[in-house]
């Protein structure tokens, strides 16, 4: 027992991000990408995760923090999840916001890469798609590409409910969920309509994310988050997922959609 609490003040302490969408979310990130894919990137996924789908392991890069035995992984990787921008001008300056490739942009890049590599072997390719699916879906929250001087959101607290939490939280957890639905069948209803052409890089696409939390209305007036507001954001959540589900589709094709 005593060990148990001390793994869960460890854990506690570290200065690691939430978890962008929640499970839900990047589950239906997820789900809406395997299903552009071809063949060929369909299997090749399932021979890496031994006949798991990529919504099977979307949410690993979180879960990491779960497991006492990867804390300190956990930790080394928490700052892979987000990039930080310096202001509202949102343009991303590797040099000052990635420095030594230690933010989401230079992680995607890093981990396409190594699962793009056919002589890699396959547990560290296997780890690289892990990092992929959830990273792409990372740079899609808005505030996973925020701004520096609140961390994100994660300092800018807010009253949801007759309770006290941060505006990052909201966005992990409450406004994509709005609709009430489980994620299977959220998924089929944002599946209803073509996925958005993909193009771009990931410092396009974290850019285009710090646009929307600037354009977007991602802030509440007055600090104030109810229903309503959740309902009214939730268009900008579903957008942003389902760019990230086209260009997760993307990255995956160009490193694995084709026959070695």
């Amino acid at each position: 027992m005593r060990l148990r609490s001390i793994c869960f003040l460890l854990l506690f302490a570290l200065p690691m991000p939430a978890a962008a969408w929640g499970p839900a979310g990047h589950r239906i990130v997820a789900t809406l990408a395997e299903a552009q894919l071809r063949p060929a990137a369909k299997a090749e996924i399932r021979r890496l995760t031994r006949g798991q789908s990529l919504a099977d392991i979307a949410t690993w890069a979180d879960d990491l923090r779960d497991d006492p035995s990867q804390l300190d992984f956990a930790r080394a990787t928490a700052p892979l999840h987000y990039v930080n921008f310096a202001d509202a001008q949102c343009r991303y300056d590797a040099a000052r916001d990635c420095r030594q490739g230690s933010c989401v942009v230079a992680a995607i890049e890093r981990y396409a890469a190594v699962l793009a590599d056919r002589n890699e072997v396959p547990a560290k390719r296997a780890q690289a798609l892990r990092f992929v699916v959830h990273f792409v879906a990372d740079t899609h929250q808005p505030l996973h590409a925020g701004y520096r001087d609140d961390r994100g959101g994660n300092r800018y607290q807010v009253q949801f409910e007759g309770r006290g939490t941060n505006l990052h939280a909201i966005w992990d957890s409450k406004v994509l969920a709005s609709r009430g639905l489980g994620w299977p069948r959220q998924a089929r209803v944002l599946a209803r309509t073509p996925l958005p052409r993909a193009s771009g890089t990931p410092a396009q696409w974290a850019e285009e994310s710090c646009r929307a939390t600037r354009d977007g209305g991602v802030y509440p007036p007055k600090h104030r988050v109810d229903r309503a507001w959740l309902e009214q954001r939730r268009p900008l959540a579903e957008r942003q997922a389902r760019l990230a589900a086209a260009r997760l589709a993307l990255v995956l094709e160009q490193a694995i959609g084709t026959s070695p």
